[in-house]
């Protein structure tokens, strides 16, 4: 916590854990993996079937900020996808995916080498006779399972979804399940917004 009683905390959310303290049905919480203090949420979220990066803060001004899709800032996911995707492939998500409720922003996209994660509990379910492979998918809006529709949209269903990084933090080592505090020099970094006439208009 700094002096200003803001706090910002970061956590490697596992698969099936719910992006919220409480849960009716009793599923995993985020209150099951550390003790958060009471004035701190998470910013935005991640779906049950989904695992990686997810910040907490009780810091207001980031969070609007975090959450204004009119600023755009950048989230990369390690995306593991059935089959590989060829260079039209690649270059159909680069322009955009025509979703239902229109366009997608242009994403920056990549092949990558199978990233040294902790295995999935449960197991990601492969199909013998079909390769997969991994993308770095980055995207700078945040539509409702936006990764899994856009590699569906173009016939590479998702088997496995990992959020790396927001903005400027990365995931890193931290392990699944495992939270820390920020960082000051991390935080000031996050903080730095662009002025309002660089900023990207719709």
């Amino acid at each position: 916590m700094n002096q200003s009683g803001k706090k910002y905390f970061i956590v490697n959310k596992p698969y099936g854990v719910l992006s919220q303290f409480t849960d009716k049905n009793g599923r995993p919480v985020l209150s099951g993996l550390y003790k958060f203090p009471k004035d701190v949420y998470p910013v935005g979220r991640l779906d049950f079937d989904s695992e990686g990066l997810l910040l907490l803060t009780n810091d207001k001004t980031l969070t609007d900020y975090l959450l204004n899709p009119k600023n755009r800032h950048e989230r990369e996911y390690y995306v593991q996808v059935e089959n590989i995707p060829v260079g039209n492939d690649l270059k159909k998500l680069r322009d955009g995916i025509i979703l239902k409720e229109g366009k997608t922003l242009p994403a920056k996209v990549k092949i990558i080498d199978c990233p040294d994660f902790q295995a999935r509990v449960p197991q990601v379910r492969q199909r013998k006779n079909i390769p997969t492979c991994w993308l770095s998918l980055t995207l700078t809006e945040g539509r409702n399972r936006q990764v899994r529709r856009m590699t569906a949209a173009i016939g590479f269903p998702t088997l496995r979804l990992v959020r790396v990084r927001i903005k400027n933090i990365a995931l890193g080592d931290l392990r699944s399940g495992e939270v820390r505090k920020l960082l000051g020099s991390e935080i000031e970094s996050l903080k730095k917004y662009p002025p309002p006439e660089r900023r990207i208009k719709f």
